[in-house]
């Protein structure tokens, strides 16, 4: 089931499947969708929702998998995955598409108020509470703390917002680029 609140802004070039299983995918308002997202209710029957004020930039993939729940005022960068699910791989004598998938490790939180860099994987279990900000590129499969600055694969807090002399160019090598 789709739901989409009247002052949600999504793009015509999106994708958003609605689903044959009864996942319910919910927009709020304010929530701005751009071109060449793709919303898939596939690896589970998580619901997926997106928090009032969200933006989501192009390129975003979500797979509802064992659910997504995104907060308020969140921003989401280019090219990011949220996949809250888990392939079963362990047994040799069966193919990977007849072992289906692993239980569930929560699906994916995110709290209100976070920054996710472009081109970053989120993984079932992962949470971000309150005001975290994620590096681009960056891997996050669990809990990152409220407030806290985080980069790398997997992710590593390298400080927190507010913190005094931190600054965005926390996090980057002598060279310039992100550690």
């Amino acid at each position: 089931m789709l739901i989409v609140a009247p002052g949600a802004r999504i793009s015509p070039l999106a994708d958003i499947e609605d689903s044959q299983r009864g996942t319910v995918i919910e927009i709020a308002d304010g929530v701005s969708i751009d071109s060449f997202v793709k919303i898939k209710p596939a690896g589970g029957s998580g619901d997926l929702f997106i928090g009032e004020n969200t933006t989501v930039n192009s390129g975003c993939v979500f797979y509802t998998g064992n659910g997504i729940r995104i907060g308020r005022g969140c921003a989401i960068a280019a090219n990011c995955t949220f996949a809250p699910t888990n392939h079963e791989f362990s047994a040799r004598d069966k193919t990977l598409a007849e072992q289906r998938f692993m239980p569930s490790r929560g699906g994916i939180v995110l709290e209100d108020d976070v920054w996710i860099g472009a081109n970053v994987a989120l993984l079932d279990g992962a949470v971000l509470r309150r005001g975290c900000v994620v590096g681009a590129g960056s891997v996050v499969r669990g809990e990152l703390p409220a407030y806290s600055i985080n980069v790398g694969s997997p992710t590593r807090v390298i400080g927190y917002r507010g913190q005094t002399g931190l600054s965005a160019a926390a996090g980057r090598s002598a060279k310039g680029g992100l550690q």
